[in-house]
């Protein structure tokens, strides 16, 4: 797939051909791969909450015996003493879930269930979210305001790498020449939400924005835009709730396909030394009957 290279001007300079677009997209995995990879918070009671108490086993449920719970009308439960006076006793209910100040029944353990991702549907995954933030459809779907708008630019938007060297203002300048009617939605806007939200630590609200993937050595800081090296780049940053609308350097675009590429290699190489061991144990059993053979020829 051809894609074309915009200078600072936001002008084509060159066209440059790329695989990295080419992959179908395939929402199914997508979706699996972005909820594998939502980062989930471990939450769970302190170790031996409502046990460190002296209350287990300080009650017999013996007849005639001394610190028995028999004939005082006591439910069979561990009890801590708070106060004796001969075989009289003061005693409250502990660490069971049923009385006051106890354990809790059936509390969260700390552990997080990971969804285990396979290396090649990993590849495919994220090869398949480039493409879907290269649709002029599925980005419409994403940003509502775009709904009946014409978009005109061509997608994907592929930057030359001077473009990091502006500053704020003139990258600003820019993206609202290259992106046209899409620099509505590009810059991140931050809101208060209504309704209870504000009282339960989430104030704000914020929309998605415009995503920028620089080469993995380059450092850019703008407000109002997400920006990402190309080696900690997601599928959930490119594709999360539908396509995101995203730019990508010059290096990234090299960086992404030499890392594809990489992969690919690996997994062949993987291929071939199975092949290979194959062979050595066929080659292996064959040497060992021709032994054999001789040896009882001999014989």
């Amino acid at each position: 797939m051809k894609s074309q290279i915009l200078n600072i001007t936001g002008k084509k300079i060159r066209e440059i051909e790329t695989n990295l677009f080419e992959e179908p997209i395939r929402e199914d995995i997508i979706c699996k791969i972005v909820e594998a990879e939502k980062l989930k918070q471990p939450h769970s009671s302190k170790y031996r909450a409502g046990m460190d108490r002296s209350a287990s086993g300080n009650v017999t449920h013996r007849r005639h015996s001394w610190k028995s719970d028999r004939g005082r009308g006591l439910s069979r439960v561990p009890r801590k003493i708070f106060w004796r006076r001969g075989t009289q006793f003061s005693w409250q209910g502990a660490i069971i879930p049923s009385v006051k100040g106890g354990r809790r029944a059936h509390p969260p353990k700390g552990s997080v269930n990971l969804k285990k991702i396979n290396k090649k549907e990993m590849k495919k995954a994220l090869l398949s979210a480039l493409t879907y933030t290269s649709s002029i459809n599925e980005i419409k779907k994403k940003y509502a305001s775009l709904k009946n708008e014409k978009i005109e630019i061509k997608l994907p938007i592929i930057i030359e790498d001077k473009v990091l060297g502006l500053n704020t203002k003139d990258f600003f300048k820019f993206l609202e020449k290259i992106l046209g009617n899409l620099y509505g939605v590009a810059i991140q806007k931050k809101a208060i939400r209504a309704g209870k939200g504000t009282r339960r630590g989430r104030k704000y609200k914020k929309n998605a924005g415009i995503l920028f993937v620089i080469g993995k050595n380059n450092k850019k800081k703008i407000k109002g835009i997400e920006v990402v090296n190309s080696d900690n780049l997601l599928v959930s940053d490119l594709a999360s709730n539908g396509a995101r609308l995203t730019i990508f350097s010059e290096e990234a675009i090299t960086e992404l396909e030499r890392l594809i590429n990489k992969s690919t290699n690996s997994q062949k190489s993987e291929e071939k030394t199975t092949e290979s061991k194959k062979l050595m144990s066929r080659g292996t059993k064959k040497k060992i009957e021709n032994k054999i053979k001789e040896r009882k020829n001999e014989n």
